[in-house]
């Protein structure tokens, strides 16, 4: 959750906002974009149904439906043209691929913040460390028209 909570903090995640969390596991980013901090809108993708069912679940227990959607598909074939924010916990070969997508989709000012791996052929706007339980990450922050 702390890594979840600061790749948000990082991408700015406000009101205006609607997030989309590419391979987004049991929802938290989702939730924790609406919750903690406000976005209008939030939809997690997400190719295993196991982990669809728990996140849909959980977004239905807190009461988010309507804010908070959690899609089962492939990240490279679901539409993100809407998308204020992107996160993402991809492999580098995953991440090669959607890049293109990315590029062609999403708005000037989007920002998009990669755990980990860095996106190829992108200027990051901003690289954080941090540590959490003995193991350091990094969040890379990228914006649309700036760094891609």
């Amino acid at each position: 959750m702390h890594v979840a909570r600061k790749m948000l903090e990082l991408a700015g995640v406000g009101p205006d906002d609607v997030v989309y969390d590419l391979g987004s596991g049991d929802g938290r980013i989702p939730i924790l974009a609406v919750e903690e901090f406000g976005a209008k809108k939030a939809v997690g993708v997400e190719i295993r149904n196991d982990l669809v069912q728990i996140a849909r679940e959980e977004v239905s227990k807190r009461g988010l439906e309507g804010r908070v959607e959690i899609v089962r598909g492939d990240v490279l074939e679901v539409p993100v043209h809407e998308a204020t924010v992107v996160t993402m916990f991809l492999l580098p070969d995953l991440m090669e691929m959607l890049r293109r997508k990315l590029e062609r989709e999403l708005k000037p000012g989007a920002r998009v913040v990669s755990h980990e791996y860095p996106m190829a052929k992108w200027r990051p706007k901003k690289v954080v460390r941090i540590e959490d339980e003995h193991m350091f990450h990094t969040l890379i922050l990228y914006v649309a028209g700036e760094s891609f």
